[in-house]
């Protein structure tokens, strides 16, 4: 089997064996995998993982104990959970202790030309729904999940960093009628937010700290430090961003002016496919490039260019 493996360096490999699925699972031929910041992270030593990288994907089931799941489009929940402990059966298992995470912890990802998923963390994508739309499902699902964390009466939001991530977050917050400005250095991706209505600025120097809650999605360990510039005082910062250096930061202005800060990871895949279907948001602007499986390598060079947008990888 093909697959982009990392195992210190990256490599495609010919010879990867077959994914041996197991009771509850489905065995899944990938159709389209997305290039995420995570994904780059990792190379750079985020989680110590060593595997198949990629969770971003849209794929075709080929075998299941659920009949229903067979010949199905889906996408899937990247967290695998046990399934019986309490995160699992009365939450959503993003948080079990015993997880697995496609492609970042414990899970062969989804760049390879089939992966295993339980079925219970599938979704179905709907006829009408492109795969080059549907592969925005899992970062879709993680933008929206922002929502969760806003104090009520939040009006006033700033976003830091305008890659992927920071351009699904600000069509989701623009969705919700929030007053959105996005900090940013890339005329092409300020111009894209520019379009769903959101302020655009290059700098924070010279803004004022008056937003109600700054997002911090920079994929950059300076964006906290960024943030906490934007933030008024009571105000709330949502860590999106994940990097695989530590920080090195004086928080000593969080505590003086009651600052929340809240971390973010994952949300719900069927909410955003929803909002896929329904229009509300339209990603297909996003994508700069389109590789096949046999040039990953070459895909995650491109995504790990300054100021690149989407960029996929194909097994058609």
């Amino acid at each position: 089997m093909l697959g982009l493996v990392f195992d210190g360096s990256l490599n495609v490999r010919v010879d990867l064996p077959e994914p041996v699925r197991g009771e509850g699972e489905a065995l899944v031929s990938v159709r389209v995998a997305g290039v995420c910041d995570t994904d780059l992270q990792i190379v750079r030593g985020y989680m110590g993982f060593r595997g198949v990288l990629g969770h971003e994907f849209v794929g075709e089931v080929l075998a299941s104990d659920d009949p229903k799941w067979l010949g199905v489009r889906v996408v899937a929940d990247i967290n695998a959970g046990c399934g019986v402990c309490e995160d699992c059966t009365t939450r959503d298992g993003h948080h079990c202790a015993s997880r697995t995470v496609l492609g970042i912890a414990g899970r062969a990802g989804a760049m390879a030309e089939r992966l295993v998923i339980p079925e219970r963390n599938l979704v179905a994508v709907p006829a009408g729904l492109s795969d080059r739309s549907a592969v925005f499902a899992e970062p879709l699902a993680a933008a929206i999940h922002v929502l969760d964390v806003l104090e009520p009466g939040t009006r006033r939001v700033a976003v830091v960093g305008d890659g992927k991530l920071g351009l699904l977050l600000c069509a989701v917050l623009r969705s919700h009628d929030l007053d959105v400005t996005l900090v940013g250095h890339h005329a092409d991706k300020l111009a894209l937010a520019e379009a769903l209505g959101v302020q655009t600025r290059t700098d924070v120097q010279g803004m004022e700290r008056s937003f109600e809650a700054v997002v911090e999605a920079s994929g950059n360990r300076t964006g906290l430090a960024a943030s906490m510039t934007l933030v008024a005082p009571r105000g709330t910062i949502v860590l999106k961003t994940t990097v695989g250096s530590a920080y090195d930061i004086d928080l000593a202005s969080l505590v003086i002016d009651e600052v929340r800060v809240v971390g973010s990871r994952c949300g719900d895949v069927r909410q955003a496919v929803a909002m896929l279907e329904a229009g509300g948001v339209d990603p297909g602007p996003w994508v700069e490039a389109v590789y096949p499986l046999s040039q990953a390598v070459q895909a995650m060079e491109h995504a790990g260019r300054r100021g690149a947008r989407k960029v996929l990888v194909t097994n058609e």
